[in-house]
């Protein structure tokens, strides 16, 4: 009997150190151990869904994504369509629900376009959350914010009058007309300016379809087509370096001021040459682990609450139905080498 109890113990040590799984299985005398139950566990799936692959700001939400999947031991999808586009987003939805996941993630291209899949989604048990770009309120349990809208939107509009003098006329370049979030911030943007710079106007607002070459374009036929223009402010995170470069090449570097939503990375060069005066952002790295985190929770359920501390992010606020990150950051060319992402 000894010896058949060593030979029990040997066999399962020898199993479990080949193994990749995250639970070792140290004996199997007790079938209804709670090492057992472990050691059968299922891990969680998690699909993460931006709005467009191949652009710095999603590629480093990825990474941030990813560093959670190791530390949280949950499997992670990250997957989205090659251009922003509501459609093709939908098909990469459709293809996490088939697979299927546990939960999904996504950062909508379009509120009202994306609504049905999602609600398919939940029909099926699966947990929808939305991050970076909110759905209607309907399609998902919460949505995990960057930072708090109108406080932004205001900000990216102070941004530009303190380059400017308080004055003259601007443009914005957005991503998608249909991004709520992108929207919203537009919509501060113009009550700042209503409330507190009546010498500023607001001439044109332009779409890149977060792609940097449209976003290129779109920024030299805004100086071609409004000549007294004095500042450009991008929403998006191409619009900013894409307006700079085409400042720069113009060599308007004095008279038009860039300001916007863009990495450090991405705007490190414009800012010290003065093609762009100022960068905002949050840490999309960070976004991107928040929102594994707040996902793999509510399938554990365990919902997100006000002043949560998260490893690696930080204290979280919490409001209805919405996580927010924290607060921005602004990168000028005295601080940008503070920053790599």
């Amino acid at each position: 009997m000894f010896t058949v109890m060593l030979l029990m113990v040997f066999t399962a040590t020898a199993c479990s150190s080949g193994s990749n799984n995250s639970y070792t299985v140290i004996h199997t005398i007790d079938a209804n151990s709670g090492s057992e139950k472990q050691a059968t566990h299922q891990k969680f799936t998690i699909g993460i869904v931006p709005k467009v692959m191949g652009i710095s700001y999603f590629n480093v939400a990825e990474e941030g994504a990813m560093e959670a999947a190791d530390d949280l031991n949950v499997n992670v999808i990250y997957e989205g369509p090659p251009i922003a586009d509501a459609a093709k987003q939908i098909k990469v939805i459709r293809r996490l629900i088939n697979i299927p996941v546990d939960a999904i993630a996504i950062s909508a291209n379009d509120p009202e376009k994306l609504l049905p899949i999602m609600l398919e989604a939940k029909s099926k048990g699966i947990k929808v959350i939305t991050w970076d770009a909110d759905t209607l309120p309907e399609g998902r349990e919460l949505f995990v914010n960057m930072v708090e809208t109108e406080s932004l939107g205001r900000h990216l509009l102070d941004t530009l009058a303190w380059n400017t003098e308080e004055k003259g006329e601007y443009a914005i370049m957005t991503g998608a007309l249909s991004a709520s979030n992108q929207n919203e911030w537009i919509k501060w943007i113009r009550q700042q300016q209503r409330e507190y710079y009546p010498k500023m106007k607001l001439v044109d607002i332009v779409a890149t379809d977060d792609d940097p070459q449209k976003a290129y374009e779109t920024a030299k036929q805004l100086l071609v087509e409004h000549p007294k223009l004095s500042g450009i402010i991008g929403n998006s995170s191409v619009s900013p370096p894409a307006a700079a470069q085409a400042v720069r090449e113009a060599r308007k570097t004095s008279q038009v001021k860039v300001v916007g939503l863009s990495t450090p990375n991405l705007m490190r060069d414009y800012l010290k040459d003065g093609s762009a005066q100022m960068a905002t952002l949050w840490s999309p790295k960070k976004l991107g682990y928040l929102t594994i985190v707040l996902a793999k929770n509510l399938l554990e359920g365990k919902p997100p609450y006000d002043g949560d501390d998260i490893y690696n992010v930080g204290h979280i606020r919490v409001n209805g139905d919405t996580v927010i990150m924290g607060e921005p950051l602004d990168f000028t060319a005295e601080n940008v080498d503070q920053y790599d992402f």
